[in-house]
């Protein structure tokens, strides 16, 4: 059974020397007690943001007060309980930050230490705490006595409270031997370090440092000793939030015979900010002090005020608005009598293509804790599932609320455990079939043997997956699950900033969150030599098409007009370069509203084309555009006329735009579009003849006839004087 992890609650001191010595440091340089407070800052960040509920106290020894548990004569002078043990919060930032000064006196740090784990022995009583833990943050120039080293070291394993030290020079700076890890790691940041020689104090500290640190472990006890610098690139990163995994228990059903106990946990899932952005007053900062009032109204004159209670939702359909009510949503939702997890069969692992994988999450499912039987079932459908190589196909319910999944489970076996992982699969709609011409049909993009090989270079240069000396092993040089969200590092970065600093504008990103997906800077200076090579056979050269502009005059000019008429693109040359042309602009599914004369003509071109239904949708179109009515529409309703006409001659569907034709006049007639019809007329659209194709019974006398205007009835109208002026109708008042 896999081990799960554990939400650690921690009590952690910060104890930090203030003593004078840490205020010291060169022209241009930081002083240490400004690099520890840095340290400290980042540290404080990343448990405010994860929501740790780790409890935090700080201590501060080199005060020139003392306040402490122990103090009496002069035992345990000069040190400070700033703040005792508690969550962590921006108040404790704004005392790092400012509160905390540089101290007048020195303290000896196993001193402070004592006042640390006394604090850490009196505040946790009765608590129960994961971890209790002590970092201690000094320059070592303050005098030490080794007089109470043993009985520290005793009472550490004891209590078991650990301890880190962090230093502004590596814990190694006057020794060459000592630990090897910790030898290599301090090495890798030694040439950052000032070439400063250490004083006889400081070379005093570090022996005592590393005398502590290695009885306390004899492995390791090294390698906790960081120094400041190490530590703010280690601390960079805000830490992520800790959740507790919560099981979903269910039994897993295969047909109405075969049931066994199953959990499932998240394995994977989109992280959200859990910070949610509120309204507050800009002066008081107040949530209170804002009310949100939402008033419904009428689209009228008066906007007169509707009751909540009298409006109900709707769904658009169309140009239409369907009611539907929240207990018409209720009724409609699928009902299920619990939560599932049933196989619905079995299918071989091949056919489920990894780009099929969807949905939000991935789930890992275990049998049941403490459930012998249902852990032998389990195991041994895992194992079969494996051995035959398939997977089942699982139909996944939540809870009875939630509507059904279908989803696939496949095994998953390793050392310490064994498991099914469940990624959800998509439905009909959820897929996108995309139909592209193939580059091998085209002799200008088949590429040369020099080519291929050139771009063989480049992705063997960009690989990240590098192979070690020894042959067998294989180092990863980018790792997603090791890299944090840069969205949620710089949201803390500008939340932090602005909790300290309302009124300053926001800082620039830091520069570890611009290189986070960077291209590795091994694979970037690798791969330079076969890019060049990749642009020399590739060239590229800028290819400028100038936009033709059209006028008003030009759009509603007499297409009867005579004299020459400008060339216009030839975007189609029967079937082939139309295809290619019009499916590099992406697959079109139905005739759209931006485009629909050439959404029509990709439409009726694909195979199994209904070259009815998809002209019923351009009608469609085009009886929207009338509705619209004004030039703009006019001229898209034409447009789409003309393609119809076109394709149909074209494909030999001539009695399709006959009728429709037809349709369309007595609809213009009815509702009064006499404008739009002159436009038809103007351009001479008329019915399609059988001179300019087979199919139709219509003569070029008949389809004349058509455009011709209809003949107005006699009707008796009243006597009207025509050629009267305003002087006759003043008259006549």
């Amino acid at each position: 059974m896999i081990k799960l992890l554990k939400l650690i609650k921690a009590a952690i001191v910060l104890c930090l020397d203030v003593g004078f010595p840490m205020s010291n440091s060169a022209f241009g340089e930081e002083s240490s007690l400004e690099q520890a407070k840095k340290v400290m800052t980042k540290f404080v960040q990343r448990q405010v943001f994860a929501e740790s509920k780790d409890e935090v106290a700080v201590v501060l020894f080199g005060t020139g007060g003392t306040r402490n548990a122990l103090a009496s004569g002069d035992q345990y002078q000069n040190i400070t309980v700033h703040r005792s043990l508690m969550l962590p919060d921006f108040d404790l930032l704004e005392d790092i930050q400012d509160t905390i000064k540089p101290g007048s006196e020195q303290a000896d740090f196993l001193d402070a230490i004592i006042v640390c784990m006394d604090l850490l022995q009196n505040e946790t009583l009765g608590k129960k705490y994961e971890k209790r833990h002590i970092e201690l943050f000094t320059d070592l120039s303050s005098p030490v006595s080794e007089d109470q080293l043993e009985i520290i070291i005793a009472n550490l394993k004891k209590t078991g409270i650990s301890i880190q030290f962090f230093l502004p020079f590596p814990g190694d700076v006057d020794d060459g031997g000592g630990d090897t890890s910790a030898s290599e790691r301090s090495q890798m940041h030694r040439n950052s370090f000032p070439k400063k020689a250490l004083t006889e104090q400081q070379k005093e500290g570090i022996h005592v440092v590393r005398k502590l640190m290695h009885t306390l472990d004899e492995e390791g006890g090294l390698e906790e000793i960081y120094t400041f610098r190490e530590s703010l690139e280690r601390l960079s990163m805000f830490k992520k939030i800790e959740r507790r995994p919560m099981a979903w228990p269910c039994q897993l059903t295969i047909g109405s015979n075969l049931s066994i106990r199953i959990v499932a946990y998240k394995s994977v899932t989109e992280e959200k900010v859990k910070k949610i952005w509120t309204v507050v007053d800009a002066k008081t900062l107040r949530k209170d002090d804002v009310q949100k009032e939402t008033v419904y109204c009428l689209n009228d004159d008066d906007e007169t005020e509707v009751q909540k209670d009298d409006t109900i939702q709707g769904f658009r359909y169309g140009s239409d608005i369907v009611p539907f009510s929240k207990e018409d949503e209720e009724q409609m939702k699928y009902k299920t009598e619990a939560k599932c997890f049933s196989v619905l069969g079995f299918s071989r692992s091949s056919q489920i293509q990894r780009h099929y994988y969807m949905g939000n999450q991935v789930l890992k499912v275990f049998a049941a804790k403490d459930d012998e039987n249902a852990a032998v079932a389990f195991s041994a459908l895992v194992h079969a599932l494996d051995e035959l190589k398939v997977v089942a196909i699982v139909r996944y319910a939540y809870d009875r609320r939630c509507n059904p999944q279908v989803g696939v489970a496949f095994p998953y076996i390793k050392d310490a455990y064994e498991c099914l992982i469940y990624v959800q699969l998509p439905y009909m709609e959820d897929l996108r079939q995309y139909l592209f011409s193939s580059l091998k049909n085209n002799k200008k993009c088949i590429p040369t043997a020099d080519q291929l090989s050139a771009v063989d270079s480049l992705i063997d240069s960009m690989n990240l997956v590098c192979e070690d000396d020894d042959g067998e092993t294989f180092e990863d040089l980018f790792k997603p699950s090791k890299i944090p969200n840069p969205h949620f590092q710089r949201l803390y970065q500008c939340l932090q900033h602005k909790a300290f600093h309302p009124n300053e504008p926001l800082p620039p990103i830091e520069q570890h969150i611009l290189e986070m997906l960077e291209m590795p800077r091994v694979v970037k200076e690798r791969c330079q030599a076969p890019l060049e090579k990749v642009k020399a056979l590739f060239p590229l050269r800028e290819v400028g098409k100038k936009k033709e502009e059209k006028t008003a005059q030009d759009i509603f000019k007499d297409n009867s007009e005579d004299g020459p008429k400008p060339k216009k693109l030839k975007i189609e040359d029967e079937e082939g370069s139309f295809s290619i042309m019009k499916l590099a602009e992406g697959n079109v599914t139905s005739v759209g509203s931006v485009n629909p004369g050439e959404d029509f003509r990709i439409l009726v071109r694909q195979k199994n084309a209904d070259f009815k239904d998809v002209s019923q949708q351009l009608i469609n179109r085009i009886d929207q555009f009338l509705e619209n009515k004004g030039s703009r529409y006019y001229m898209k309703g034409i447009n789409c006329i003309r393609v119809f006409r076109e394709e149909a001659i074209k494909l030999s569907k001539v009695q399709c735009f006959n009728d429709f034709l037809q349709a369309l006049k007595s609809k213009v007639e009815d509702k009064a579009l006499a404008d739009f019809w002159e436009i038809v007329i103007q351009d001479r659209i008329s019915l399609i003849t059988k001179d300019e194709a087979e199919g139709s019974l219509v003569t070029s006398e008949e389809a004349e006839k058509f455009l011709a205007p209809k003949e107005k009835k006699n009707e008796t109208l009243p006597p009207t004087d025509e050629g009267g002026d305003v002087d006759d109708l003043l008259d006549m008042m």
